[in-house]
């Protein structure tokens, strides 16, 4: 998974990766480094490297005698966490968090099952610890502190789970629950319902529950999906 660096290539990833995503630039769009270079100031060094990056994304691809061409969008990598950045700050955004709440549901109920029977005690003690962090910050518009608690809840749950697939889809989880928080497709103040399930799914995985603790986080999963049909219909 891809995470574009700073400096200039970043600032022309900045611009060129969400314009391709948005559909600015369709499927079979031949981009032309030399134009590209010249519109964003910058040394055809530092286009050639922004364009490498979009190739490990596989938004584009390079061709000689051709240049660079927006890939179709089914072979997008679209579990790369900066991809599903640029998706949701666009157009497809709804689309983009439902089919990816989806993935979660299908998944992180497994991951939670697995995680009661593999869990350590330091890791069950994070989970705690980042359940009592979204309790103390699901009140007075505290989102970004609740953000924090809850990103790194779902992380130490995929970890825990021993699964190292599971495990890897720590930054999709992670972008998100960002996605939502920061493009308001939540309430302002977290559902008490989901803050709870999340203390007792922390409960669940420490006293090795496994059926228990899956049952729960399927409760998180459905209550996103109802949430976004609500907030993103």
């Amino acid at each position: 998974m891809t995470t574009p660096g700073r400096g200039l290539h970043g600032h022309v990833l900045e611009t060129l990766g969400p314009a391709i995503t948005a559909g600015e630039y369709p499927p079979g769009s031949v981009l032309r480094t030399d134009e590209l270079a010249q519109r964003f100031d910058v040394s055809r060094s530092v286009m050639r490297e922004a364009v490498r990056v979009l190739e490990s994304m596989h938004l584009v691809e390079s061709r000689r005698r051709v240049g660079v061409t927006v890939r179709q969008k089914s072979e997008w990598n679209v579990y790369d966490p900066q991809v599903i950045r640029w998706r949701l700050a666009g157009a497809d955004r709804p689309h983009q968090l439902r089919s990816l709440t989806v993935l979660r549901s299908a998944i992180e109920p497994a991951a939670a099952g697995l995680a009661a029977k593999h869990a350590t005690a330091e890791q069950c003690a994070e989970l705690t610890e980042c359940a009592l962090g979204m309790v103390a910050h699901s009140r007075g518009h505290q989102l970004e502190g609740y953000l924090i608690h809850d990103v790194a809840f779902h992380r130490v749950v995929l970890k825990a789970s021993g699964n190292e697939m599971f495990a890897r889809l720590g930054d999709v989880v992670a972008e998100v629950l960002t996605g939502r928080t920061h493009h308001e497709i939540m309430f302002e103040d977290p559902d008490p319902a989901a803050v709870t399930l999340h203390v007792q799914v922390a409960e669940a995985i420490r006293a090795g529950d496994a059926a228990r603790a899956e049952h729960l986080t399927r409760e998180i999963t459905v209550g996103a999906l109802q949430e976004l049909d609500i907030l993103a219909p």
